[in-house]
């Protein structure tokens, strides 16, 4: 059976590494960018509304990629492993943006590898090898 390249792309577990991959990125240029733009204008410390959004744009993908991929596992544990470490990332990043809570901001840089790495793992290593196991709901 060939896989084409877009359902190669679009399958779950790799559109969540992509989508942890590119948050943590995100999150570790975000200090980088604005630091050096405070230095050469010194109109403001923050980050601009439409930068903060990208935090939702990829959690929003990251929660289809999750739920679709808390579907097709075989390992019941490795459903919850992955919902609840998107809810984590979920809280601190509302935290973030809130500032409700003061926590560290590498919480953050943790949950996105962790969360990318369960991804890996659950690509690898967790397929299901039977049509029944892949459509249950969580």
């Amino acid at each position: 059976m060939r896989l084409s390249v877009t359902s190669y792309l679009f399958h779950p577990d790799r559109l969540g590494v992509i989508a942890s991959t590119l948050c943590l990125i995100h999150c570790l240029a975000t200090p980088f960018i604005f630091v050096a733009q405070t230095c050469a204008t010194s109109c403001c410390a923050s980050a601009p509304n439409w930068w903060v959004y990208f935090d939702y744009l990829f959690l929003t993908i990251s929660f289809f990629a999750i739920k679709r991929s808390a579907q097709m596992t075989k390992y019941k544990s490795m459903k919850y492993a992955l919902l609840i470490s998107w809810s984590v990332l979920f809280a601190l990043i509302v935290n973030e943006s809130t500032g409700m809570f003061v926590l560290n901001k590498n919480l953050v840089y943790i949950m996105a590898i962790v969360l990318s790495s369960l991804h890996i793992y659950n690509l690898n290593f967790c397929k299901c090898t039977e049509q029944s196991c892949c459509t249950t709901k969580i």
